[in-house]
């Protein structure tokens, strides 16, 4: 018998390709209910057809909720009964972020903050967020945003520990292979297309997780999380000039175009800064980072002695292990959305 037995679990943004995988893996468990909550009634439609199809045992368990995190209203009535949260609702495109900075925080920032507090009235009993390495030393208005985000659920976390019952915590992971809108399915279309893969900068490293491994970080933050915790899984990383590579020799060499970096994109990725490093616990495969519960009482602090506040090195893309090509194929091997087009795209050159 499992943690879920029973139990009701409400997915925000559950549409999208972390919702999906997350009912991959719970959909034939012994949890009661999975609530998927999102704006987007065609993305439902759609994926209440597909599980009446494929999975008709199990289509009863899922039950769907339009709505969306800015309307606190939407999010309250959805709410009820619910035992645990995993909250994906974001806008996630760096360029958009950047030209609708106000949106981003209207979605990531009052969006979550609506939620939590939802979810602290309800006494739902946990909630994990997912935030992302953008977060880390943010430099563009996605990353403010998500950074702005954490903030939101480190306080609430303080809220819902002194008043109630949740457990409210955060987790932070890089680039998820071929989740909507990553490179790799825009390298494979244009190989498939016949035209050069487009680059921005081949030196920028990126993690490289896939969305597998973001429900296990997932998972095991709920089953180990203090109030206002962090979790952060160790990851792989690639420059993008070798995970580019890697995709044409498994699709086809058309040549590369190196167009320049976008709005508000990093040479390399952050998932841990320095100082978050000074309260972390390795965990193994994970980072645990202790929330700072310092209260507005500073004086204590200088009273007591000084207070150490850099470590020697963040944890970042470029610091962690670079895969070559042959390292990068093996991993984005792991995803299905590159097993099935690679099977695609192998029958279509036996066919001619």
């Amino acid at each position: 018998m499992s943690t879920f037995n029973g139990a009701t679990l409400m997915i925000t943004g559950g549409t999208g390709s972390f919702g999906n995988t997350v009912l991959k893996h719970f959909l034939k468990s012994d949890i009661g209910e999975i609530r998927i909550f999102s704006r987007d009634e065609k993305k439902q439609d759609d994926m209440r057809h597909e599980i009446q199809t494929n999975h008709p045992d199990c289509a009863q368990k899922i039950k769907f909720y339009i709505g969306d995190v800015r309307d606190a209203r939407s999010i309250a009535d959805a709410m009820p009964g619910v035992d645990y949260v995993f909250h994906a609702a974001a806008l996630k495109q760096v360029p958009s972020c950047e030209f609708f900075p106000m949106q981003a925080v209207k979605t990531n920032v009052e969006g979550t903050d609506n939620l939590l507090h939802a979810a602290i009235d309800c006494k739902v009993k946990r909630v994990v967020c997912l935030s992302t390495d953008k977060a880390a030393y943010p430099i563009n208005a996605m990353g403010i945003s998500k950074a702005m985000m954490e903030h939101v659920i480190y306080a609430n976390s303080r809220i819902a520990a002194e008043h109630g019952n949740t457990v409210i915590c955060c987790t932070r992971y890089g680039n998820v292979m071929c989740s909507r809108g990553s490179v790799i399915p825009l390298f494979i279309d244009q190989i498939k297309s016949g035209n050069p893969i487009t680059i921005t900068n081949p030196a920028m490293t990126r993690f490289l997780m896939n969305l597998d491994e973001a429900v296990a970080l997932v998972k095991f933050a709920f089953e180990n999380a203090n109030p206002g915790d962090l979790f952060i899984q160790k990851s792989d990383a690639s420059t993008i000039g070798t995970l580019a590579k890697a995709i044409q020799k498994l699709f086809g060499d058309t040549g590369t175009n190196i167009i320049g970096t976008r709005h508000g994109e990093k040479l390399y990725e952050t998932l841990m800064t320095r100082e978050e490093r000074l309260r972390s616990e390795d965990m193994g495969n994970y980072f645990r980072v202790a929330a700072d519960n310092r209260d507005l009482n500073y004086d204590k602090y200088f009273v007591k002695g000084k207070v150490v506040t850099e470590s020697d090195e963040s944890y970042t893309s470029h610091n962690t292990k670079l895969l070559d090509v042959d390292g990068v194929i093996q991993k984005v091997l792991t995803t299905d959305y590159v097993k099935e087009a690679l099977n695609i795209y192998r029958t279509g050159e036996n066919n001619e």
